[in-house]
C-alpha cells in the first residue's frame, strides 16, 4: 500500500436516501491505493431537512474528526456534491478543503426534484433560490481543484449537464445508470486522478452555458 502521508485525508459524502454504506466500496478502492478516506451519513437523508441543515452536519463531522490545520479533500456524489458546496461556499469550507470532486450532482438542479415536496428537493430543482445563491459567488470554487465528474445517460440528473461547471475540470464518463458513478472502477479511478490532480489523461469537456 501507498504511503497514506503524501495524500490529504479525503471525506466521501453520499447522496439522496443512502448513507456512507454508499461510498464505502469508493473509499475502500482510495484506502487501496493509500488515503485515509472517511464516510460519513447524512440524517435525514431523503430531502426531509434542507441541504444546508445537511452541510452543518459535514461541517461538524470535519470539526470533530480532523485536526484544525489539517487541509482535506472532499467528495461529493449526486445530492452530497450540492451539500459539500454549500459548506465549502457559507460554512467556511473553503479554507480547510483543497480538492473538491462532484460525481453526478445537480450544480444547476434537476428537474426529476419536481417530483417530490420536501424541503431538499425543492433545494435541488432548477433555478431555486437556494442554487442561485450558490451561484452568486461560485467563482469563489476557482481557489480548489475542483473536478465534476458527470455522464450523459444519467436518468436522475436531468439535464445530465446540470453537473457541469464553470470552475471545474468537467470529466464525461461512460456509466450508464446514475448509481454506478459511485461503484463503477473508471469512476474510482477518476477519482483517485482527481485527488492526485493528475487529470491530464481524462477527457475535459467544456461546461454548457458557462458565464
Amino acid at each position: 500500500m501507498a504511503e497514506t502521508s503524501r495524500h490529504n485525508p479525503v471525506l466521501l459524502v453520499h447522496g439522496i436516501i443512502d448513507d456512507a454504506r454508499k461510498m464505502e466500496p469508493m473509499a475502500r478502492y482510495l484506502r487501496s491505493q493509500g488515503w485515509d478516506a472517511r464516510t460519513m451519513s447524512l440524517r435525514p437523508s431523503w430531502g426531509q431537512k434542507g441541504l444546508d441543515e445537511l452541510a452543518g452536519q459535514v461541517a461538524d463531522f470535519v470539526a470533530a474528526n480532523y485536526p484544525p490545520h489539517q487541509p482535506i479533500d472532499l467528495v461529493g456524489f449526486s445530492m452530497g456534491g450540492l451539500v459539500c458546496r454549500y459548506y465549502l461556499q457559507r460554512l467556511g469550507g473553503l479554507e480547510r478543503v483543497q480538492r473538491y470532486v462532484s460525481i453526478s450532482t445537480p450544480h444547476r438542479g434537476s428537474v426529476l426534484a419536481w417530483l417530490i415536496e420536501n424541503p431538499g428537493c425543492r433545494q435541488m430543482r432548477p433555478g431555486s433560490a437556494f442554487l442561485r445563491d450558490l451561484e452568486s459567488d461560485q467563482g469563489r470554487l476557482s481557489k480548489l481543484e475542483f473536478t465534476s465528474l458527470w455522464t450523459p445517460y444519467d436518468a436522475v440528473i436531468i439535464p445530465p449537464r446540470s453537473s457541469e461547471m464553470p470552475q471545474a475540470r468537467n470529466v464525461r464518463m461512460q456509466v450508464v445508470l446514475h448509481p454506478l458513478m459511485v461503484w463503477q472502477k473508471s469512476c474510482m479511478a477518476a477519482v483517485a486522478d482527481a485527488l492526485r490532480g493528475d487529470c491530464a489523461a481524462v477527457s475535459v469537456a467544456k461546461p454548457a452555458n458557462a458565464n
